[in-house]
């Protein structure tokens, strides 16, 4: 059996990193997520805060350009002005999702992982979402925020994922047809949707 990735999509606030950690904790391996700056960094010889910088600028902005830039694996060269860009972190974050599949099996969650590893066998892609009221209660808990502060929040991060997934894939974020499973966190548990996604893993891939 070759290595399997559970890649995980979430809406914000419907707590599918939980569900991510649960996983990773599970199978015993690794879960990226932002742990993928630092290996992109490496694996790029770009300094980490840099790549930090152009993802944490990415998301502070209200959409991405209107066109969409699709993914195609092409990485930016040194001499180019771009090459500490949004455009080329996700592209070698790209690279080393590849790449860690020749090693590992992982749990990934977001940087459109579901897209860039649409080819590899031994994948299996998790939407995770709730309903809006759920989400807001769930930041306003873990942000220890107000109720205004957990509406705002979760209207950037949703539309930062929605527009960030449809400028590196031409798809939309929240299509069914993109996905394995799709799990409402208001009706299962996290440790429901824990065992069910390994269920699936199992049917899926034949993994005992």
């Amino acid at each position: 059996m070759k290595h399997f990735v559970i890649a995980i999509t979430r809406t914000c606030g419907s707590g599918g990193t939980t569900i991510a950690k649960m996983l990773a904790n599970d199978y015993q391996i690794d879960m990226y997520d932002r742990k993928l700056l630092r290996l992109a960094s490496e694996d790029s010889g770009i300094n980490e805060t840099l790549f930090a910088a152009a993802d944490e600028t990415t998301k502070k902005k209200p959409l991405f350009k209107a066109f969409k830039k699709v993914f195609n694996g092409e990485l930016i060269p040194p001499e180019s002005n771009d090459f500490t860009s949004n455009d080329n972190l996700f592209a070698y974050q790209a690279k080393v999702l590849k790449e860690l599949t020749k090693r590992e099996s992982y749990v990934v969650v977001g940087r459109a992982a579901d897209y860039v590893l649409k080819d590899y066998p031994y994948l299996v892609r998790v939407f995770i979402h709730a309903p809006y009221e759920r989400c807001v209660l769930h930041e306003m808990d873990f942000q220890s925020c107000t109720r205004k502060e957990a509406v705002d929040e979760i209207a950037r991060m949703d539309a930062y994922r929605s527009a960030y997934y449809k400028y590196h894939t031409g798809r939309e974020w929240q299509d069914v047809k993109n996905y394995d499973l799709s799990l409402d966190t208001g009706i299962y548990s996290y440790e429901q949707c824990t065992e069910i996604i390994k269920k699936f893993v199992d049917f899926k891939l034949g993994i005992s």
